[in-house]
């Protein structure tokens, strides 16, 4: 029977991110050198530090069981994802819960496995990839679930802010990019006041987006309002300074520190309760797959809006497209039952 391995917050292992666990130290300076090169940079997105997290997770598992780095096989892999559970969201004061990780969060792990002992093999501290040759769980997805906004609700966030302050000034345009680009919080959370910028014919946005790639795309005229009613307010010291910057308390001034996609993410959650929308529900992926859907429901070419929405394959994108639900209500409504 496999072992269960809880997934869960390991800030003890994760502190000292430069100094690797026993089970590389003692397999030698190789392993050591693989490491630092798979661990040596900052992680720039959810799915690298998902990934730290993974390996971490699956090397505490590996000296749990005294197994060598070098002696890893792909039966520990297989029951190491078998095994795999992941901790359960529960109110504050209640006992920690546990269920069997999902399909995803295996596939996940699987991969960032992967590619620790592919460094391993290349620096020659081991002399073949345990994770190779082990199959993940099926997982075929035809529709995303992140949920989406109606076209009016959309609005309504946008006219409900109050406007009078310089955070609301922030607020509304961060709310109106991610709208108006469909770009994930990420990107716009990387903004520097140089990445809004005139072609000489249009105002255009940089965006720096996740796999490296960066990305100019046309500002709309409303938009443009937005951004520069709020840099003449904010008031910005330079140029290369981030385009997006924290409160100060609750003060109604800005820091000189720009807003992380955590802090993107909590803004975008205080203005869906405040409009009266489910918060626990939607998060700044709403707004993306809102406009998708909304383009390709007024008939825009899907590879037009494949471009818009940075995907390499169409496939992704209609993960997006939320008309295929308001179909399958209108049918389930007709049955006469």
């Amino acid at each position: 029977m496999a072992k269960e391995i809880v997934v869960q917050n390991i800030p003890q292992v994760i502190a000292d991110r430069h100094e690797p666990p026993a089970i590389v130290r003692f397999a030698g300076n190789n392993a050591r050198y693989a490491y630092d090169e798979f661990f040596g940079g900052e992680e720039n997105s959810h799915t690298e530090r998902a990934y730290r997290h993974a390996i971490l997770k699956f090397l505490a598992h590996c000296e749990s069981l005294g197994i060598a780095l070098p002696n890893v096989t792909p039966t520990v892999v297989k029951n190491y994802l078998k095994g795999l559970k992941a901790e359960v969201r529960t109110r504050q004061g209640q006992p920690q819960k546990f269920k069997p990780a999902s399909k995803p969060t295996k596939k996940l792990h699987l991969a960032g496995i992967r590619k620790f002992f592919d460094v391993c093999v290349v620096r020659h501290a081991i002399p073949l990839n345990p994770a190779s040759s082990v199959r993940g769980p099926r997982h075929s997805v035809t529709q995303g679930k992140t949920p989406s906004l109606t076209v009016q609700q959309a609005r309504d966030i946008l006219a409900a802010i109050d406007t009078r302050t310089v955070t609301g000034l922030r607020d509304r345009a961060i709310i109106a990019i991610m709208l108006y680009t469909a770009v994930r919080a990420g990107a716009v959370s990387k903004l520097e006041r140089g990445h809004f910028f005139s072609d000489g014919g249009q105002s255009m946005f940089r965006f720096h987006e996740k796999g490296g790639k960066v990305r100019d795309i046309p500002c709309r005229h409303d938009l443009e309002g937005f951004v520069q009613e709020y840099l003449a307010m904010a008031e910005p010291p330079e140029s290369v300074s981030p385009l997006f910057r924290t409160a100060v308390g609750r003060t109604n001034q800005l820091s000189d520190k720009g807003m992380t996609e955590n802090d993107i993410l909590r803004m975008v959650k205080r203005r869906f309760r405040k409009t009266g929308l489910p918060a626990e529900h939607l998060t700044c992926h709403s707004f993306r797959a809102t406009t998708i859907t909304d383009l390709l429901d007024q008939g825009v070419p899907l590879e037009d809006v494949q471009y818009l929405a940075g995907h390499a394959d169409p496939r992704t994108t209609r993960l997006y497209d939320r008309r295929k639900k308001q179909v399958t209500r209108n049918i389930v409504e007709r049955i006469s039952i």
